[in-house]
Order: C-alpha cells, then structure tokens, then sequence
C-alpha cells in the first residue's frame, strides 16, 4: 500500500515509518522539517491543508500518529501566556481538508483510552483513576475530543486507536474492543499501537469506530 505517517518524527510515527517499510508498503512522512526517516519525507506544517495535498495524493491511506511535545507547548506559552494546544485538532482539520480535495478516504488516527471513561472500566478507573488522570491531561485529552469530532463529521474513513498508558516495550498479544474502552487495560507499547493501525488497515468492521487497545 502507499500510506502517508502524519506525526513521523515522533514516537508511533518512526515506529510506523520503520514497520510500514518492513511490511513492503510505500512510505511517505510528513514532518516540520528535513529529516532522513529512510523513505519520501514531505515537509509542511501540519495545519496547511494545501500543503499537505501533496503528501496525500494517490495514497491509499493515512496514518496520524499527532501529539502534542511538551517542550513546544512551554516556548509558546512563554510568548502566549494562556496559549492550549490544538495540533491534533487542527491537523485533523487539515488532514481531512486534503483528503478531500485528493480523493483518499482511509486514515487511522491515534487516540487516548484515558479521556474516555465508559462501561468497559471497572467502577474504580471510572470514577477515580480516570478523574484524577483527565485533570492531569486534559489540555490533550480536550484536543483530541475536538479531533475526533472533526473526523466523525468529515466524511471519511476514520479509525481511532486508543491505548492507555504507552510504554516502549516489546510487541507482545493484546486486546482490542470497539467503541468501549479494554476491561482492565493499563498499559500498551508503542510498537502495538504502530500494529494496531496497520491491522485497521484490513479491517473493514473498524471503520468509523474507536478502537481500544491494551493489554
């Protein structure tokens, strides 16, 4: 397949990059700027919808893997005082924008289990863990329920893959469930995130659903 990795200088996104090359698809990489990731490297700013045609075109899929680095955040609070963050949100934007225009349809974007607290949590992860960790990560977890609802009403092929906590362990079985979160799900490794966006890859019964992974 020819996928474009939105997010590819980060953690998910070179491991996507990596695996995406080793399972034999074409690889483009969309980054902020020149980087050597060993295929096409695009580099745009990721709200520039125009821009980001090109990496989009006669692709068959997308791959978001968009988060928010910390240390940006806090240069740009220091000029903004009050400044949230909007990259998922805005790049959903911008993404959805060029598929349109293009004509690709498929993308899988990465989500968080942890901003969502639903039947598939114990009674303890929904009514305190989950509090405490939304206090604690709102600012993202508020983006990306901005970006989800970008992609819902876009009128694409949309697939969230929401781990819990990430670690960088090895790849090993997981679980996944739709739409709810993983009864007992605390931890899942970058590499099974990458994995679990290529295997949205071939299931059709993924589209338009949030998929939960974990351990």
């Amino acid at each position: 397949m020819k996928l474009t990795v939105f997010g590819a200088t980060g953690g998910i996104g070179t491991l996507l990059i990596k695996e995406g090359i080793a399972r034999g698809h074409e690889m483009t990489a969309v980054a902020r700027r020149p980087v050597d990731l060993g295929c096409d490297v695009v580099v745009a700013d990721f709200g520039d919808a125009e821009a980001l045609a090109a990496a989009v075109a006669g692709r068959d899929a997308v791959l978001s893997a968009l988060g928010i680095r910390p240390a940006e955040m806090k240069a740009r609070r220091a000029k903004e005082p009050g400044a949230r963050s909007t990259v998922q949100a805005d790049g959903a934007r911008a993404q959805v924008a060029a598929m349109r225009a293009t004509g690709v349809r498929r993308i899988v974007s990465v989500d968080a289990s942890g901003r969502v607290a639903d039947g598939g949590d114990s009674a303890l992860m929904r009514y305190v863990a989950k509090p405490i960790v939304r206090r604690i990560l709102g600012e993202g977890f508020a983006d990306l329920a901005v970006a989800e609802q970008v992609l819902r009403d876009g009128g694409v092929d949309w697939t969230l893959i929401a781990p819990p906590r990430l670690t960088d362990g090895p790849r090993r079985p997981y679980r996944t469930v739709l739409d709810v979160n993983v009864r007992g799900g605390r931890t899942l490794s970058r590499a099974d995130v990458a994995d679990a966006m290529f295997r949205a890859l071939d299931e059709p019964s993924w589209i338009h659903r949030r998929v939960s992974v974990a351990y």
